[in-house]
């Protein structure tokens, strides 16, 4: 297959803390430096949530917007997505960071459990962060949980409250909500087809299963995730020294499956984002 996987990088996530694994990035100097490491390996896309300094969330527009500068002087061309996840902010909070322009945010359309709690996406909010992404020209990378956000985010799409091309990302994986089970992403990919035959998707698996949903990803060709936010092992017995050694995990994976890696050139085209 010769079409171009994009690979993005989940550097630091709203969890994991360096008590878990030290390569995780928290400050903005060390997201940076992590995320051009990952640049280097080949992610053209770079998922971000900011922290405090002591590793709480957060979703202070400050550090997003000097994480933005960081990246866009060190890994020029590299595809900014900024988090509108519910772990780092409550409510408006969770788009507070928009207006800075990223290329893309993450967007989830539905509500679904988490280890611990409801991830609570309200209609209203979901409607609102739309109406935030298309005044900023932001691309939204539709979050499914759920085999219903799929549809939701086609419906939004169809209605013009998405009206960029339709991104969708299925996560797996996540403890309460959809496991990683190789019929539910099939069935996934055969619904987008269904629904949005012009749609690109992506898929992430979480914790152990990470390789397995990339692998899965490269083949059918969609494009993937990894990063320290979704995983922070290479094997049971060995932490990831890196970012950039995950990435350099899934390009391998790419060379397994015949996928070129797509360069950020080709990413931005792929997505019909706006050139650097």
């Amino acid at each position: 297959m010769t079409k171009p996987c994009i690979i993005c990088v989940a550097i630091t996530g709203s969890v994991p803390q360096k008590s878990d694994n030290p390569a995780v990035p928290i400050t903005v100097a060390e997201q940076v430096e992590s995320t051009q490491a990952a640049f280097e390996a080949g992610a053209s896309i770079v998922h971000a949530h900011v922290r405090n300094d002591d590793g709480s969330t957060t979703s202070d527009p400050e550090k997003f917007g000097r994480l933005m500068e960081g990246i866009k002087t060190h890994c020029p061309g590299m595809i900014i997505q900024f988090s509108t996840g519910g772990r780092s902010g409550a409510g408006s909070a969770r788009g507070g960071m928009l207006p800075l322009r990223p290329d893309m945010a993450s967007l989830a359309v539905g509500s679904n459990n988490f280890p611990t709690r409801v991830y609570e996406n309200p209609p209203d909010l979901v409607d609102w962060l739309a109406s935030e992404m298309r005044a900023h020209d932001v691309m939204p990378e539709i979050e499914a949980f759920d085999l219903s956000h799929i549809h939701q985010a086609v419906a939004m799409h169809k209605d013009g409250r998405l009206p960029k091309p339709l991104y969708v990302q299925f996560v797996m994986g996540v403890k309460n909500a959809m496991p990683v089970d190789r019929d539910v992403f099939d069935y996934y990919v055969r619904t987008m087809e269904r629904l949005a035959p012009e749609a690109e998707w992506c898929a992430a698996g979480i914790g152990r299963h990470q390789l397995e949903v990339n692998e899965w990803a490269i083949a059918a060709g969609g494009h993937t995730r990894t990063g320290l936010e979704d995983n922070i092992r290479l094997d049971r017995d060995t932490l990831a020294p890196s970012n950039a050694a995950l990435v350099e995990r899934t390009v391998n994976a790419c060379k397994k499956y015949g996928r070129p890696v797509a360069s950020w050139q080709e990413a931005r085209e792929i997505l019909g984002l706006r050139p650097e």
